[in-house]
């Protein structure tokens, strides 16, 4: 049978049985033939989770023959039946320690240093090392030297990708051959919209593991590209392409709009890693998407018991920081609630810590479970684990405790010692919009004349900072902001500039939402002044007029 209706025929067979019964009826076959049908049984038996009849391949008659030609003749094969054969048995899980996947290793490995090999068959080569355990690095280091004895500009996306694996592996961090890479990015820029949803998503994890921050046109280029590529990207792929967003600080609204026509139709199908993946962007980009969110809260409420409990965290934790409750919210947390009843030892302290504090963020209150958080075991628990009990941790802790106190009197277990308190709660997404507040002030100082009347960034006994502080006596008349005695209204300015809010939305984050709502119960006339009102005021004049209608309603138009 000549090779042309032998690969016909091969291609058109669905199983190992198949394949095996066909190999026997021909009588003669080249090494690229042999070579082709153990490609094809890696094919059609070789799924994400291995080997689908590991004895049926492995222990059948003709694959042991096939593999017995290619142990003890390997010196005699060509270049493709030796590369092809060596890929496809690492494929199929054949022991890498035994003498069939040793002798075909040390053949190519001769091969390669007599320069007998061509581009494919480097490109074939290094695909295969990178599959086998600890490969040698000198010999994928060979493989690159010799790569590049053809223009870069000249590799195929497939040679492109599979040098950038090898160098991932390779050189870790890059720094030894930053030279090449910088070529190579360059080169990979003008290639960009011709990969495949696989070799975009391994040039973007090689991207990051090899630090390459400064190619910035390509990482952007393989972002805006990879958007058509979302609903074809296996669930690796996805959270390598999520990984590199979130290492290079980039966001394209393109990609998060294709995110949320995939993801809520994909997620009964999506392994419960890459969903925690996706959380996890949509957590630290501040995006709030409500498809994305109420499609994964039905998935928790239906598949939660069989999760980790770091998928738990990773699923609920994003709800408390974008300040979102899904139209599930009471299935969701009555959900989280039972499987804290039942798996509450299971959790490390740190994470415990985190998802209890989101729930609080969105006024779900964990109270059967505080006497815990509060024992001094639990806190010796959580000193002894890293990083500590450390100023992120003691804040949270510190704000569980004031939410209690605030929002839960019926509350009756353990206090936290004040010990264990911070003076001021650490709130790193809420930071202050500098330009923003500077305005602020200018037509503060505008509208009351002067500056004693008003106070900035004003520490409180509640742990709390206030932006603005403004106290008046009880007939509403202006005290000098040093004065403590005679004060009756203390009004709470919030200038919440865009960092304060989700990504394109007027929706507060959860840690500004529950300083605004904690500051009411303590007393405070609470007055936000947010970016959106007041970006599009140019003016002095403009701003105070808006300030004064805002902080003191019944007197705008009346004069001060």
């Amino acid at each position: 049978m000549d090779g042309q209706m032998f690969f016909k025929k091969l291609n058109s067979l669905s199983t190992s049985k198949e394949i095996f019964e066909f190999l026997r009826s021909v009588e003669v076959m080249s090494d690229v033939m042999a070579s082709g049908a153990l490609q094809r049984i890696s094919e059609v038996e070789v799924d994400c989770s291995g080997l689908k009849n590991p004895e049926e391949v492995l222990e059948n008659e003709v694959f042991r023959a096939l593999c017995f030609q290619f142990e003890f003749e390997s010196s005699k094969l060509s270049n493709t039946g030796l590369l092809n054969a060596l890929q496809a048995l690492i494929k199929l899980r054949v022991d890498p320690q035994s003498t069939l996947i040793a002798n075909l290793v040390s053949e190519s490995e001769e091969r390669l240093s007599n320069r007998k090999l061509t581009v494919e068959n480097l490109c074939s080569l290094g695909e295969s090392l990178l599959e086998l355990e600890g490969p040698s690095y000198a010999t994928l280091e060979q493989i690159v030297s010799h790569m590049q004895e053809k223009d870069i500009e000249n590799w195929s996306p497939r040679e492109m990708t599979m040098v950038y694996k090898i160098l991932q592996v390779a050189v870790g961090e890059g720094e030894q051959c930053q030279d090449l890479l910088s070529r190579m990015n360059s080169a990979t820029l003008t290639i960009a919209c011709q990969l495949s949803p696989k070799f975009t998503s391994i040039i973007l994890n090689s991207l990051v593991v090899l630090h390459q921050t400064r190619a910035v046109p390509l990482i952007i280029a393989l972002c805006k590209h990879s958007v058509k590529h979302v609903p074809y990207f296996t669930d690796d792929e996805l959270v390598n392409v999520l990984e590199a967003f979130l290492f290079f600080g980039h966001r394209e609204q393109i990609f998060t709009e294709a995110l949320e026509t995939h993801v809520p139709k994909s997620i009964p199908t999506m392994h419960p890693e890459t969903v925690s993946k996706v959380m996890q962007y949509c957590c630290q980009k501040t995006i709030l998407s409500k498809p994305i969110l109420d499609a994964v809260a039905e998935s928790f409420i239906s598949n939660a018991d069989s999760f980790t409990t770091d998928q738990i965290v990773k699923y609920i934790v994003p709800f408390g920081t974008l300040n979102y409750l899904p139209p599930s919210a009471s299935s969701l947390f009555g959900k989280l609630e039972a499987i804290l009843h039942t798996r509450f030892s299971q959790f490390q302290p740190h994470t415990l810590l985190n998802l209890l504090h989101s729930c609080v963020l969105i006024q779900r209150y964990p109270v059967n479970f505080l006497p815990k958080i509060f024992s001094p075991y639990f806190l010796q628990q959580l000193q002894a684990e890293p990083p500590g009990l450390d100023r992120f941790a003691a804040s949270q802790l510190t704000q569980l405790f004031l939410t209690v106190n605030l929002e839960c009197p019926f509350y009756e277990g353990p206090k936290l010692l004040p010990k264990y308190q911070v003076n001021a709660f650490f709130t790193p997404h809420c930071s202050l919009d500098v330009h923003l507040f500077k305005r602020v002030k200018r037509g503060l100082l505008y509208l009351l004349k002067k500056r004693i009347y008003f106070s900035s960034e004003v520490s409180t006994p509640y742990f709390y900072t206030l932006d603005i502080e403004i106290k008046l006596d009880e007939e509403g008349f202006m005290l000098p902001a040093t004065q403590c005695e005679e004060v009756h209204t203390r009004i709470a300015l919030c200038v919440d500039g865009r960092n304060r809010f989700c990504v394109n939305s007027r929706n507060l984050l959860g840690e500004e939402a529950i300083k605004q709502r904690h500051l009411r119960l303590l007393g405070y006339k609470v007055v936000q002044v947010p970016f959106f009102e007041v970006e599009s005021l140019k003016s002095c004049r403009k701003m105070a007029e808006y300030l004064h209608q805002k902080i003191f309603p019944h007197t705008y138009g009346h004069g001060c």
